[in-house]
């Protein structure tokens, strides 16, 4: 975590008007208005086709404008709903959170029937796509999280009771939990299981996975996108060795190494399979070494916040290993044939499982099915150890942030980060609203210990 970016992550210490937030925002809202711009132009078009075809088109773009507020909701919370292209700004209001967490269920609900059923991350005509499992997805990590989607004012310190929250899905009432497990279940239905090997699912042609749910498609001929996050992360002369250029960048934290019980007798299997350490070896089997003739080996117990100006500057911490590498990879790496995992089966599990746990029922068959996958010991479901297993399966998957905020700890202080003045009340678990946002839009109000 030797940059700023990194650190003002890690420390919570963004503002209003930092850049990557903003950026982040307006990219968002530049997908939902396509979006809306996308379904006035089948309102505009529907004479050229049956009804029936009509409303499935415009359910995929419902669907997939929904998976953008989803992340707009977790991210923000307080943001506008808009599904015009066209209104003005001065005519956008701000919605509550439980106002946009209502509207994302109802868009996604209403879209479900008539999507497809056919698998998003095989290669076809539903390739990336938004389909009736990637939905059920969403849905059930929108119930998961529903106590904290659904209150208002995040910083009072209290919220909803998941159990006492219900929602009525295909007639039936369900509570939180329920709702949660109701969406595991139909995307199990829909015959998705685990890959033999924890690895598979990342390796280079994965689209064959029955575990992968979602995925973001890398096909150097037919979906040319480029990425540099898989790799970003490896000393440069590593990721030269292996073919692709690289940043020095993010490393496992203290909190992770404990986690995975690195260095002990008994670490989880997963650390080998998802971080680089020790001295590294090129394709071949070669000892990798820098331009000045010294070996890279990386040392995971010397990560600090920052390490500028330090000994160990360039080589401390853990690296990301989870992505199998393409040896015919173009454009130093950025164009590969990994597809980028963003929602697979081993998370449905965990989801099932915490939530029955808190729903008061017995969530162990559901946790040691993904540990049995890579042989870990067996475990109780407890609070403690779902949250665990989730950084264990799911590292570089993008959901420890959630995950931290629905168990209560993101906001508190853990090994390298202190918790800031006044972050008691959780001020921190939802962003602020940019400053060049509010500028322009003077209905919108920021958000609570932003101001």
């Amino acid at each position: 975590m030797t940059g700023g970016f990194w650190q003002r992550l890690y420390f919570h210490t963004w503002g209003e008007s930092d850049p990557s937030i903003r950026a982040t925002w307006e990219y968002l809202y530049k997908v939902v208005i396509l979006s809306n711009k996308s379904i006035e132009v089948l309102e505009l078009n529907k004479a050229k086709f049956d009804t029936y075809t009509i409303e499935c088109y415009k359910a995929e773009v419902r669907a997939f404008r929904a998976l953008y507020y989803y992340h707009l909701l977790d991210l923000f919370a307080r943001v506008p709903v808009t599904t015009s292209s066209t209104l003005s700004i001065k005519e956008i209001k701000q919605s509550e959170r439980k106002e946009v967490f209502d509207f994302v269920v109802k868009e996604l609900q209403e879209s479900l029937p008539l999507l497809s059923n056919e698998r998003s991350n095989y290669f076809g005509e539903y390739y990336g796509r938004i389909t009736q499992p990637v939905a059920c997805f969403i849905l059930a990590k929108l119930f998961l999280n529903a106590e904290i989607y659904t209150d208002n004012d995040w910083t009072d310190t209290s919220y909803p009771d998941g159990s006492s929250l219900f929602f009525t899905i295909d007639g039936e009432l369900y509570n939180t939990w329920q709702a949660v497990i109701y969406y595991c279940n139909r995307i199990a239905d829909a015959g998705y299981t685990l890959s033999n090997y924890y690895s598979d699912n990342f390796e280079v042609f994965n689209e064959n996975s029955p575990e992968n749910i979602f995925t973001i498609p890398m096909d150097k001929n037919n979906y040319t996108h480029q990425t540099q996050y898989l790799f970003r992360s490896l000393h440069y002369s590593h990721s030269g060795a292996l073919g692709f250029s690289s940043e020095n960048g993010i490393s496992a934290t203290l909190d992770a190494l404990y986690i995975y019980g690195y260095d002990t007798e008994n670490p989880d299997p997963r650390f080998e399979m998802n971080y680089y350490a020790g001295i590294m070896q090129d394709n071949e089997g070669n000892v990798i070494k820098d331009a000045y003739g010294k070996i890279v080996e990386y040392l995971p117990w010397e990560i600090q916040p920052d390490l500028s100006g330090t000994t160990n500057e360039k080589m401390a911490g853990a690296r990301m290993k989870k992505y199998g590498i393409d040896k015919a990879n173009m454009k130093d790496g950025k164009l590969m044939e990994n597809d980028i995992v963003l929602f697979r089966y081993a998370d449905v599990l965990l989801m099932k499982s915490e939530a029955k746990v808190r729903n008061g029922e017995n969530g162990n068959a559901e946790l040691n099915e993904v540990r049995a996958r890579v042989k870990a010991p067996y475990r109780e479901a407890t609070p403690e150890n779902i949250l665990a297993e989730r950084l264990l399966e799911l590292a570089w998957e993008g959901w420890r942030r959630q995950d931290m905020i629905r168990f209560g700890k993101y906001h508190k202080a853990y090994t390298h980060r202190p918790q800031l003045n006044g972050e008691e009340n959780g001020y921190t678990t939802v962003f602020p609203i940019p400053q060049s946002i509010l500028d322009l839009n003077t209905n919108l109000v920021q958000n609570k210990g932003y101001q």
